[in-house]
């Protein structure tokens, strides 16, 4: 199903509360400023500056980077890697899904590894 921009913006705005929906509300006043239109991508910049910090955002992408199997199941692992990986803006686009196959492989414990022939 597709969605255009505007109707992301509108129902990423529907769904905020309290503090956050008093954010988006003085948020949407500077940004229409002179009927400039929110794109999708701006609001989620927006959000993301305001309660997610780019330090935050540092250190996720340097979990995901680090990140190892050691004593999690291969079912812990994968899911840890989809989970960080999002953080990881290099390996969300389809020419770098070799790279996270590779990436993921690499941090699989060594037994493992020997197993599927890594």
């Amino acid at each position: 199903m597709c969605c255009l921009d505007e109707h992301k913006v509108l129902m990423g705005g529907n769904v905020l509360h309290d503090e956050v929906d008093h954010w988006w509300g003085n948020a949407k006043q500077r940004l229409e400023v002179d009927g400039a239109i929110i794109t999708w991508a701006r609001f989620k910049r927006e959000f993301l500056t305001k309660y997610f910090p780019e330090d935050e955002r540092n250190r996720k992408v340097i979990e995901f980077m680090e990140l190892k199997q050691g004593s999690m199941s291969v079912s812990e692992y994968a899911a840890k890697f989809e989970d960080l990986c999002h953080f990881a803006l290099h390996y969300n686009t389809m020419e770098a899904e070799e790279d996270k196959c590779v990436k993921f492989e690499n941090g699989l414990r060594p037994d493992i590894k020997q197993l599927i022939g890594f």
